[in-house]
Formats: C-alpha cells, sequence, structure tokens
C-alpha cells in the first residue's frame, strides 16, 4: 500500500533585500497515518503549558523555555520529518546567471530541491504553503507545473495549497526550528551581535537533541532532522 505524507512549508528571512545575510525555507512531514494522534499529543503539551497563541520563533518568550523543549522532545520521539534548505551569503546569489532574474524563480528551484529527496516507493504527497510568506496562488501553479513536468505528467506531489500557519501546529514547528536555525547561523555570521541567552540555551538543547550544529549542513541522507547547507559561489 502506499503512503501518504503531508509537507507543511514554511521560510525565514527570504526577502531580497533586508540586510540579513541568511535564508532557510523548511518542512515538517507528516504521515497521513498518524497525523491524528500527532495532533492530539501536540495540542495536549501546548494545554498543559497553557499555551492559546500561535507558536511563533519571533515571539520567543523566556518563560516558555519549557515549552519548547518539550515539544523537541516530542518531535524527534515521533514519527515527524524536518528537512530544511539553508542559503549563506545570500547577498551572493546570481538571479542575472541562474535564475532567469528573478528572486521567485529561486523561491521555485529551492522548494523543489527541498521537496525532490522525496520521489520513491510509490508514496503520494500533499504540500501545504503558509499562506504569509508566499505572493499567492501563481507560486503554487508554478511550483505544481514544475514537478509536473519533472514527473511527466505523474508527480507524487498531488496537492499544493496555501494554508494560514496558525490552522496547524505543524506549520508552527517549522517555524521554530527553521528560526533557530537562522538564528544560529546569523549568531555565527555576526549579523546577531547579542544574542539572547534564553535562545541560545534553546539551540543548544536543539542542537543536542538533534546532534548537529544548527549552522552547519546535515548528511545527505540524514532524514530525521535534515538540513541541507547552501552557500552561493562569488562571482570572479
Amino acid at each position: 500500500m502506499n503512503n501518504k505524507y503531508d509537507f507543511y512549508i514554511d521560510e525565514s528571512c527570504h526577502l531580497e533585500h533586508d540586510d540579513i545575510p541568511v535564508m532557510c525555507i523548511g518542512y515538517i512531514k507528516v504521515s497521513m497515518i498518524d497525523y491524528v494522534e500527532l495532533q492530539k499529543e501536540f495540542n495536549q503539551i501546548l494545554a498543559k503549558h497553557n499555551q492559546k497563541s500561535e507558536l511563533k520563533w519571533n515571539k520567543f518568550s523566556n518563560a516558555r523555555t519549557e515549552l519548547y523543549k518539550e515539544l523537541v522532545d516530542y518531535f524527534f520521539s515521533s514519527s515527524l520529518q524536518f528537512r530544511c534548505i539553508l542559503v549563506k551569503y545570500k547577498e551572493r546569489l546570481n538571479h542575472i546567471d541562474f535564475n532567469q532574474g528573478s528572486h521567485d524563480n529561486f523561491y521555485y528551484k529551492m522548494t523543489y530541491y527541498l521537496l525532490h529527496p522525496n520521489n520513491s516507493n510509490g508514496d503520494e504527497y500533499r504540500v501545504f504553503i503558509d499562506v504569509q510568506n508566499t505572493r499567492g496562488r501563481e507560486k503554487l501553479k508554478k511550483i505544481n507545473e514544475v514537478f509536473n513536468t519533472e514527473y511527466k505528467g505523474n508527480s507524487p506531489f498531488k496537492q499544493f495549497q496555501h494554508l494560514h500557519s496558525h490552522d496547524n501546529n505543524f506549520f508552527q514547528l517549522a517555524d521554530f526550528f527553521i528560526g533557530a536555525i537562522t538564528y544560529k547561523t546569523r549568531v555565527v555570521m555576526n549579523n546577531i551581535v547579542n544574542p539572547t541567552q534564553n535562545r541560545m540555551d534553546f539551540i543548544k538543547y536543539l542542537e543536542t537533541k538533534s546532534g548537529f550544529n544548527l549552522e552547519e549542513g546535515t548528511e545527505p541522507w540524514e532524514t530525521k532532522f535534515n538540513i541541507f547547507d547552501h552557500q552561493p559561489k562569488i562571482k570572479l
């Protein structure tokens, strides 16, 4: 029997000219068989900590550190998977030579390479993208076209759809992981000079649980917590 999965994609620091040298796009991958139970466990953790507002990295609360750590434990004990593409030295991106002059085309490529490893075993996928961080239906249409072309009309990616991040917990978990990864990378690159201690403590906890430094790429075959480190070359 074919397995079915949902992807919840979020992105951070994706704007082209924002004086931030990194960007990140990533997903939480959810098995449809486990979906109901995973949502139940997630909601139980939120209720335990009386967390009623949307989880977002840019609203990190020092008083919620134990909640954040418990969600990390939940992730690593579950069937959920995370993967992201971390782009460093964003200012080096050469859209004229490589992306037909368009930052949007670069976004399509990153989405394609983010999802592409999930293309075997006859599995089927649905892809949900946070509507707040994208520019509308034309992006969904373009991404769908890219995959249909790649798979000659028989793409395993059956659906691309916008959702609001507050409508699904897994967007929020993706946002938190991506936020931690970009934050740590910006600290290492001296783009953040005075990092907050509580955020750095949480990042250390996530690194310990994952076994990886968040500013570095993981092995390509890593499936639980995968970071693809992309560094555009300097044009000579």
